[in-house]
């Protein structure tokens, strides 16, 4: 980095006050001020961890995290219920015995006894109804599925991000603080032989304060980043990890008509409305059965007492309900599933609409945090490292003052911490346009030629 000049600078400038400075520590006032003295490099706990790429820990999330294996298992019931659900009732079997002798409750051979098989067989196209009804609840738990591995994706991603801002913050302090140590010593040595005001130390002390309250503020950030990566991938929050990767700010991003079609084929949650109001529908059509009777047939074996004509017999029986004598009940039902099916089309629209609302706003937000990175890349940074520069000479040839050297070195330091906020903030917006559409951006931009810059 340019800024690494100013140790250069600073330095020659150690080495031309030599004298100056073997009085200051003769007199006890060349040391710096306790809390700068004692600014300490980073040191975190994640330093010695494994190190993942976003990649990697995508994939170890999919597999480790509980809430995926709890939507999985969900799955799994209700995949095991389809068998069932259209399948028949258990027959049944009776036994009667007819007119026994109360005389003598135990000659069953003067009795009539009757053994019989049933079996109850639902009006034609109802058990394919029930088929489909528990198909649509597994097309919901797969949706449901879907939607949670999303949102873990979509999780690790910002997480994966904020630390990789977080180290790159802590990168740029490693990069500083050594050489704005130096700049307090040297303002000292300045101070003490006339050259510079009491104030430029102060405020070169100053720095040193805001680059202590950058390490405080990044290091909880990592922590932070990795408690939550951690439990993603369903392992002990204190665990050590580390990332590794780049920032990958697009040239263009889908166009917002592409994003709206992709929501529609991909988006868990609209997918997992849109199976809800498949299966009210089939609900519906399974209530208008109702008045479909259903009939139950018998077959038996009957032994007549002894001395009958005919005692071995046997017997068919057949039963049928009656729907329309309660007509009441069965036209309540099919209005209430007419009512499920309108309130399930008017939950599906409102969140196509709210679906689209969102992409649009993250679009936006996508949009302007990519354009404020371009900025801090190609002309922010350039400028501040370029003035920098030029204020290094200004310096060397005492042709300006400390304190502008000072500003130009923190200028470049809070351009570079803003640019990797903005990297990771850009890439937090990507993360949630993904959310939003359901697909990774870069199919989206692979099935769709039509982009917008």
């Amino acid at each position: 980095m340019k800024a690494l000049r100013v140790a250069f600078c600073v330095l020659i400038l150690l080495a031309s006050v030599r004298f100056a400075r073997a009085e200051l520590q003769a007199e006890g006032t060349g040391t710096l001020s306790g809390a700068a003295a004692q600014l300490p490099q980073h040191q975190l706990s994640g330093g010695t961890g494994p190190t993942y790429t976003l990649d990697e820990l995508e994939r170890m999330a999919l597999i480790g995290n509980p809430e995926i294996r709890v939507a999985a298992e969900r799955l799994a019931l209700t995949e095991a219920h389809v068998p069932s659900a259209g399948a028949l009732d258990d027959p049944s079997f009776m036994y009667r015995g007819w007119q026994v002798p109360l005389s003598q409750p135990w000659n069953y051979n003067a009795a009539q006894n009757m053994f019989m098989v049933s079996q109850t067989l639902p009006g034609r196209g109802k058990r394919g109804l029930r088929n489909n009804v528990a198909q649509s609840d597994v097309a919901e738990a797969k949706a449901a599925l879907d939607a949670t591995r999303l949102n873990v994706r979509i999780g690790v991603r910002k997480a994966f991000y904020d630390l990789l801002r977080a180290e790159d913050g802590l990168r740029v302090h490693d990069q500083h603080i050594d050489i704005a140590r130096q700049a307090v010593e040297a303002a000292k040595i300045k101070y003490v032989v006339g050259k510079v005001p009491q104030q430029d130390i102060l405020k070169a002390e100053v720095s040193l304060t805001r680059l202590a309250e950058h390490l405080v503020r990044f290091e909880q950030d990592a922590e932070l980043a990795r408690a939550r990566l951690n439990t993603l991938l369903g392992r002990n929050p204190r665990e050590t990890i580390n990332v590794s990767g780049h920032y990958g700010v697009l040239a263009r991003l889908p166009s917002l008509e592409a994003l709206e079609a992709a929501a529609l084929q991909a988006r868990p949650d609209l997918l997992q409305a849109q199976a809800a109001e498949d299966k009210s529908r089939q609900e519906q059509a399974l209530a208008q059965k109702t008045y479909t009777p259903d009939f139950t047939l018998s077959a038996g074996y009957m032994l007549n007492p002894s001395g009958s004509e005919f005692r071995n017999n046997y017997m068919v029986e057949g039963s049928i309900n009656l729907p329309w004598l309660n007509h009441r009940k069965h036209d309540a039902e099919i209005a209430e599933s007419k009512a499920m099916v309108a309130e399930r089309e008017a939950e599906v629209s409102a969140m196509r609409n709210a679906a689209f609302g969102q992409i649009q706003e993250v679009l936006v937000q996508a949009q302007a945090a990519q354009r404020l990175a371009t900025i801090y890349h190609q002309s922010l940074r350039p400028q501040a490292e370029a003035t920098l520069h030029s204020t290094v000479l200004a310096y060397e040839n005492d042709r300006t003052e400390f304190l502008d050297l000072l500003d130009s070195q923190m200028t470049v330091i809070d351009l570079d911490l803003a640019y990797f906020q903005a990297l990771a903030d850009f890439e937090a917006r990507l993360a949630d346009l993904e959310f939003a559409v359901g697909v990774p951006i870069d199919q989206v931009q692979q099935q769709s030629p039509k982009v917008t810059q």
